[in-house]
């Protein structure tokens, strides 16, 4: 038979979601570095413009402390090039004593002289790490002769550090923003699954009611026969399947809606399923049930909390060859909730224990891989409990726990 969906741009496009993941993050990358390049080159580019601007101004403060330059250029000088820069923040220190000589664009008009003297330190610090200074030969008026070096520090504007700071800003929404299409991409698919597995899971419900309500008729009309009289066992044993068919029929129906729970004896409710079990796996299966308590309460959904057990009991047979024990035990911890335990003394995980409830993981040669990422999501999502692997180990066995609150 033809599959109706090949070819189709939606089963594509989630069978693809690897190769789509890593097409976003490349995207992001190339985004993020190409932004990351330009702009440090822009920077780079903008720094070297006001270091001129800095070289300029100390030759001019320079210039202007010679003996020889007019009182006409040395006020052009101090209004066109000293003055105007209200930018750059600039320090100038004297080399020998380490006192600053001037300030520009450091100080505050409100601050005391403590604040200045603190600040003047603190601002000077960073500019001695920032960037190299420029040195002032301060000349002799007498011979021409340096007498003494000043120094020029400065600090890179405010403008050009946010623009540095920039990219990686850029960078990091561009993160956010493809960690949220990620998430958005993930969810849809799941719920697109969701509504596959739904869809089939009332499909089947469905087709299995005809045939049902067949077989309920034949197990009326077995009864009445001559034949079956005195073999009420068989009759019995039949009528459970259909029982238990009802069930299954009943939870592939309520599959996407919220299960209602019930305050249920936990013990009486694994009693009847190991009860039910016992016919029905290898007779050299031995299966023990011990509770600290005959009172141990829970809110369950019983239908599907049986199916979780017997998921769970069946993988322990098979991982038996159908020969072992499998020990059920309940009791409740410090938080009051109910703790299962059911252990196997089966070839154990491997190694594997994570990945047991991922769906599709499975180490038989025949299955699906669903049975435990299912029960997962019926005692975490529909019981507000917790179901993990407590202990495994290579030819000793498995204890599955489940937690149910109280």
């Amino acid at each position: 038979m033809q599959n109706p969906f090949k070819g189709s741009l939606s089963i594509d496009f989630y069978s693809n979601q690897s190769t789509i993941k890593w097409v976003i993050l490349v995207v992001a990358v190339i985004i993020g570095g190409g932004s990351i390049v330009y702009t440090n080159r822009l920077v780079s580019e903008l720094k070297e413009g006001e270091r001129n601007n800095i070289n300029l101004w100390a030759k001019a403060i320079e210039f202007s402390s010679s003996p020889d330059v007019d009182e006409s250029a040395l006020t052009f000088i101090s209004a066109n090039i000293i003055t105007p820069d209200n930018t750059l923040p600039v320090i100038l220190v004297d080399s020998a004593s380490q006192q600053v000589l001037l300030s520009m664009n450091v100080l505050e008009d409100d601050m005391t002289i403590a604040e200045r003297e603190q600040e003047l330190e603190s601002v000077l610090e960073k500019m001695q790490r920032e960037n190299e200074p420029f040195p002032i030969p301060v000349r002799n008026t007498e011979d021409g002769s340096i007498s003494e070096i000043q120094y020029v520090y400065y600090r890179n504007s405010y403008l050009l550090r946010q623009l540095g700071a920039y990219p990686y800003i850029q960078l990091t929404v561009i993160g956010i923003f493809a960690f949220i299409a990620y998430l958005a991409f993930s969810y849809s698919r799941n719920a697109e699954q969701n509504r596959v597995w739904v869809g089939m899971a009332k499909e089947t419900a469905h087709q299995l009611g005809t045939p049902l309500s067949s077989l309920m008729a034949w197990l009326e009309y077995i009864k009445t026969m001559p034949e079956m009289q005195g073999r009420g066992d068989i009759a019995a044993e039949l009528e459970k399947d259909v029982q238990r068919l009802e069930m299954i029929t009943a939870r592939f129906s309520n599959i996407g809606s919220l299960p209602v729970l019930k305050s249920e004896n936990v013990l009486q409710t694994m009693n009847e399923c190991v009860d039910y079990l016992k016919p029905r796996v290898s007779s050299k299966v031995v299966f023990s049930v011990e509770a600290k308590s005959d009172n141990l309460m829970a809110k369950l959904n019983k239908p599907l909390f049986i199916w979780v057990v017997e998921n769970i009991v069946k993988n322990g047979v098979d991982a038996m060859s159908g020969i072992g024990k499998i020990d059920i035990r309940l009791s409740k911890n410090a938080n009051n909730e109910v703790l299962v335990d059911i252990a196997d003394n089966g070839k154990g995980i491997k190694g594997k224990a994570k990945d047991v409830f991922k769906p599709g993981f499975t180490t038989k040669k025949r299955g699906w891989g669903l049975g435990l990422a299912l029960a997962q999501r019926i005692i975490e999502n529909y019981h507000q409990g917790r179901i993990f692997v407590k202990s495994s180990q290579a030819d000793v066995g498995t204890v599955f726990r489940i937690v149910l609150p109280s």
